[in-house]
């Protein structure tokens, strides 16, 4: 497995917006520097719902762009979900909380899911577009960084399965929001969730 792409933003505004944004990724050429807020220049715009330790680097698999290439009817280029990091033979259904991406130096851990947002639908040109991402349950991962270092394009990574409960993507998007109980609540609180999850979980 190796690293596709990788890409970072610029603070916009988009079409319609007043506030700006850093959604409007593109790839670069070369190697980057990852420490624990993400890649280094990376925009944040707002640090309340996006960036932080907890979810840093946000990743797609290239199996799922290849898949929504094929429902939107077009190619679906690298950075077009916001994305940081497009992995080779990756599908978002396959991940769960707690694998790690190791590529040299970097550690990646997966601490949580992706939610579409008004700016997603405002990215993508398509006010629905937020439900229709939640409806295939496709979402791609966000990960905290456990070990700083350079990520370049064509780098060999490895997958570390979490050895853990296997919570997935699909899994944690449809739960979002709810106050989960008993051995289910002990099963999300068993894994290296995102803190603010965690907190909302043991309430």
């Amino acid at each position: 497995m190796k690293i596709l792409a990788v890409c970072r933003g610029s603070a916009e505004i988009l079409p319609g917006k007043k506030y700006k944004t850093g959604i409007n990724k593109v790839p670069v050429n070369g190697p980057v520097m990852v420490d624990a807020q993400g890649i280094v220049g990376d925009a944040i715009c707002n640090g309340d719902l996006h960036g932080g330790a907890e979810q840093a680097i946000y990743i797609e698999g290239a199996l799922t762009l290849d898949w929504w290439a094929g429902e939107l009817g077009h190619p679906v280029e690298p950075g077009t979900f916001g994305e940081n990091l497009v992995m080779e033979g990756i599908d978002n259904r396959d991940i769960a909380v707690g694998d790690r991406f190791i590529a040299g130096d970097v550690v990646l851990e997966v601490t949580s899911t992706r939610i579409p947002c008004a700016t997603f639908a405002a990215k993508m040109n398509d006010p629905k577009f937020p439900r229709r991402y939640m409806k295939a349950g496709r979402a791609g991962a966000y990960a905290r960084v456990l070990s700083d270092g350079i990520l370049e394009v064509g780098q060999a990574v490895d997958h570390r399965p979490f050895a853990g409960e296997r919570i997935t993507m699909p899994e944690l998007m449809a739960s979002y929001g709810k106050k989960l109980q008993g051995t289910e609540r002990d099963r999300y609180l068993s894994v290296p969730l995102h803190a603010e999850l965690k907190a909302f979980l043991k309430g």
